[in-house]
């Protein structure tokens, strides 16, 4: 499947401020970029980095007025998920090095806190893929899913405990609820074609059967036609701006998602 994905931000900027963005789609084996475009209007100085998962991130500063971001890109991604129901648990010794860093309660995921749960809803699953299964079946019964519904993130616990969030935060949830019986989990944040409303979108994948598998607990179907940004321990890794100081506010964002080549036969 290709597809044309942008993101077109406007901020207004009362002071300078530092921006952090994270807008570039992920260089990777999950997709192939074929073109792209980033214009920053005013023209200003960027610094180009990767971080430790191999996300891209963009660094400026912005002087006062207004700033527009427009990205856009052509990328070739899969019409669909793989599934592996069945997929083995990977025992921690034998887990790659950069996989455990996925296995730690973090910032939003306090997998420390959802041992007893996790062990509830999968006491009937074979260890690994079917237990990751099971916990996103349970959230999509017992947490509702309301985009809009949050404007920052919140932690898998009180997500929990409130009982309906946007994807980020049931994203959070799964991940907290897999680390709690030592299954890796990551938060993925990019674009899914056909997602209504239209925005950003945040998923997590879990390692079992020695690879990384998609869940989504907001969609009742595992859609692909899914363009990767970044990866991340929760929402404090991959969010597609950061903004320090007072000094800049998003005033307008705009996400678009489009097919250009769909190759199902």
């Amino acid at each position: 499947m290709e597809l044309r994905v942008s993101c077109n931000l406007c901020f207004q900027i009362d002071d300078v401020a530092a921006l952090i963005l994270m807008l570039r789609p992920f260089r990777g084996i999950q997709q192939w970029v074929m073109r792209e475009t980033y214009t920053i209007k005013p023209a200003v100085a960027i610094i180009e980095s990767t971080d430790s998962y191999g996300n891209s991130y963009q660094r400026l500063v912005a002087y006062p007025g207004e700033l527009l971001i427009y990205t856009a890109a052509e990328v070739i991604v899969e019409d669909y998920q793989e599934t592996s129901p069945g997929a083995c648990f990977i025992e921690i010794q034998n887990l790659p090095d950069n996989v455990l860093p996925f296995l730690l309660p973090s910032r939003y995921c306090e997998s420390d806190r959802f041992g007893e749960l996790a062990r509830t809803i999968t006491s009937d699953a074979m260890p690994g893929y079917d237990q990751v299964y099971k916990i996103v079946e349970w959230i999509r019964l017992a947490v509702h899913y309301i985009p809009g519904s949050s404007d920052f993130p919140l932690s898998a616990l009180e997500i929990h405990q409130r009982g309906y969030g946007v994807c980020r935060d049931l994203a959070h949830l799964g991940i907290a609820l897999c680390r709690s019986i030592s299954i890796p989990a990551r938060i993925v944040v990019g674009y899914l074609h056909n997602l209504e409303p239209m925005d950003m979108h945040a998923w997590f994948e879990a390692y079992v059967g020695g690879r990384w598998y998609t869940f989504d607990p907001t969609q009742a179907d595992l859609f692909g036609g899914r363009v990767i940004i970044a990866f991340g321990r929760d929402a404090a890794d991959v969010s597609v701006f950061h903004q320090f100081g007072s000094g800049a506010l998003l005033t307008r964002m705009q996400v678009n998602v489009e097919i250009l080549h769909n190759t199902v036969n």
